[in-house]
């Protein structure tokens, strides 16, 4: 854990500055050490969707270590082996996905710290420096873990009076993917009504004085969220910047084709064959014997 990181974050978001970060879904620990290298505030470690291993999280952290770039993992699921695994490995918090309950909540933060305040296990793994400094991350650790649940269905929206009022969370982010499959949308970014619940569930958030985030979809997208009050912005993901740079060249030098589920090339449609009527076979024939 990068204490040191996790508190310039949070002045940040306390003095109301905009906090930018990368989604990583790609294995190559390289990305998030451009991340790094680009200044940006925050990683998040895709390991809830995607092949991501636990070498290939280990990387990723490896790629911030020592940085101001905070490093959060997002989880299969609420389940303390996993949490505390992540934490143990050196993540500086992580991200819980379909958070939907105060009790939900409260486990997450449970599992995420230390007695007597939670019931994560201590162990002489990377966040301890391998049992050299245990004294000294027990002491931090529960002060210093960063807890963002996701909220992305409708009943997290209906319930967020009272995921307000756990304790030990300050950042909420929203996934409006899910949130409009939940709202009978499925496969829309955000469905009709969508957007005008997760404005309002975001307005509820910030009067509790709590900070908020999401992916953006595009560079203009950015300062809409920031004027919308959305703090902890998301740039994109790995894929799909790349994706989004390289179609961009394509469409440049007019080689730009859709993709499909089945990652096979879609080919363009050749022209139809011009069909021969009979009188003009027969021309061509006496031409050709001529």
């Amino acid at each position: 854990m990068k204490t040191t990181a996790v508190t310039k974050l949070r002045q940040k978001l306390r003095a109301n500055q905009p906090v930018f970060g990368l989604w990583v879904t790609l294995e190559s620990a390289s990305i998030t050490e451009m991340a790094v290298a680009l200044g940006m505030d925050w990683v998040v470690i895709d390991a809830e969707h995607g092949h991501l291993d636990w070498k290939d999280i280990t990387e990723h952290l490896r790629a911030a270590v020592r940085s101001d770039t905070v490093v959060l993992v997002r989880v299969a699921e609420l389940n303390l082996g996993l949490i505390k695994r992540v934490l143990d490995i050196g993540a500086d918090g992580v991200v819980v996905p379909w958070i939907e309950t105060a009790e939900q909540l409260r486990r997450a933060v449970a599992y995420a710290q230390y007695p007597l305040e939670g019931v994560r296990g201590i162990g002489a793994e990377r966040a301890t420096a391998w049992g050299q400094c245990l004294i000294q991350h027990a002491k931090e650790a529960n002060d210093h873990v960063l807890v963002v649940p996701i909220i992305e269905t409708v009943t997290a929206g209906r319930n967020v009076q009272a995921l307000c009022q756990v304790p030990g969370v300050e950042i909420f982010f929203f996934g409006p993917a899910d949130y409009s499959s939940t709202a009978g949308y499925r496969g829309q970014w955000e469905g009709p009504g969508v957007a005008e619940q997760i404005l309002a569930v975001k307005d509820t958030l910030r009067r509790a004085g709590k900070h908020c985030g999401l992916m953006t979809t595009s560079e203009q997208n950015i300062f809409t969220r920031l004027d919308q009050g959305f703090r902890m912005l998301g740039l994109g993901f790995d894929s799909g910047l790349m994706l989004r740079s390289l179609r961009s060249a394509l469409a440049a030098v007019g080689r730009d084709r859709p993709m499909s589920t089945s990652l096979a090339p879609e080919q363009p449609l050749l022209p139809a064959k011009k069909s021969v009527q009979p009188a003009e076979a027969s021309r061509a024939r006496r031409k050709g014997k001529s």
